[in-house]
């Protein structure tokens, strides 16, 4: 099989540029199983599918630069596999050139076990925060990030969060998962067969046509004042998962009073990522960097 070389593996590469963190979600066993038994498989570069031990890649800003927040990002693939390149790495080095810690994930894929993937997110954010005055983080700039399904899961998280136990007596479970802020690029948001991403529907709650099931995570259902700012990108002609998905969602943020920013650019399809493809769309990084300071995070 050919090996994919892209700017990411030769940037991880350069040892200014190597994550600085490489930390396992649950070092002692997760308390839930996704089921898969079968190796973790690499593919296509740095594309991984049967992923059952999940971790972070952490990668942080120079000090001189460090503005102290920090994103969580989980990347896309259907709940099938991950895009660990352009909806991972890429954005994770990139906001570290730009001051901000970027915390690639590696969940576990749901094999139809539906509380996995947002286990594995809320202990992300709580884990970031543990460890925030060792990584030069304010606990209260942590985001999440995720595209197309990896953009389901950061809104599952951004609808449905904890303040953390603070009788827990481990620090980590002390810890809120409330994203302080959600940045979603072609997201899946809803599972209604009407306008919803039936794949990723499958691989996370299975076959069912329950309405419980499917109701739980259309997210635009569970957005509530309490929900975090969020900034939307999407292209208009996305085949893949149509571009509804996001506008229900901003939709349902303003019903809401929750501050938001959407770009709708007229090409770009679906999973463009941070690859470049001479198209308006390739700003979008730039404008999520001028959102954050519109809402003060930077």
């Amino acid at each position: 099989m050919k090996t994919l070389i892209t700017l990411t593996m030769m940037l991880l590469s350069i040892p200014g540029w190597s994550q600085n963190h490489t930390l396992k979600l649950w070092p002692g066993g997760a308390p839930d199983s996704n089921g898969i038994t079968v190796p973790e498989e690499k593919f296509d570069g740095v594309r991984v599918r049967n992923v059952s031990d999940p971790e972070m890649y952490v990668f942080l800003p120079k000090s001189e630069i460090n503005t102290g927040v920090a994103v969580v990002i989980c990347p896309g693939g259907g709940y099938g596999m991950l895009a660990m390149d352009h909806e991972g790495y890429d954005l994770a080095v990139w906001l570290a050139e730009r001051g901000v810690a970027g915390i690639v994930l590696k969940y576990r894929l749901p094999n139809g076990h539906h509380l996995v993937p947002a286990g594995d997110a809320r202990r992300a954010l709580r884990m970031v925060r543990a460890h925030a005055k060792e990584w030069g983080i304010t606990p209260e700039k942590v985001g999440i990030a995720g595209s197309s399904a990896g953009g389901h899961l950061a809104s599952t998280v951004g609808t449905r969060f904890d303040t953390g136990n603070p009788e827990a007596a481990e620090v980590i479970d002390r810890q809120s998962s409330r994203p302080d802020f959600m940045l979603l690029l072609y997201p899946v948001i809803t599972f209604k067969e009407e306008f919803g991403h039936m794949g990723s529907r499958k691989n996370l709650i299975g076959e069912t046509n329950d309405w419980k099931m499917i109701s739980l995570y259309s997210n635009e259902l569970h957005v509530t004042p309490e929900t975090p700012p969020t900034f939307l990108v999407l292209a208009d002609d996305d085949k893949a998962v149509v571009p509804r998905n996001s506008v229900e969602f901003y939709s349902a943020l303003k019903v809401n009073g929750v501050p938001a920013e959407m770009h709708i650019f007229q090409q770009g399809g679906h999973g463009f990522g941070m690859r470049k493809n001479n198209l308006p769309a390739d700003r979008w990084p730039e404008l999520f960097m001028d959102w954050l300071k519109a809402v003060k995070f930077l």
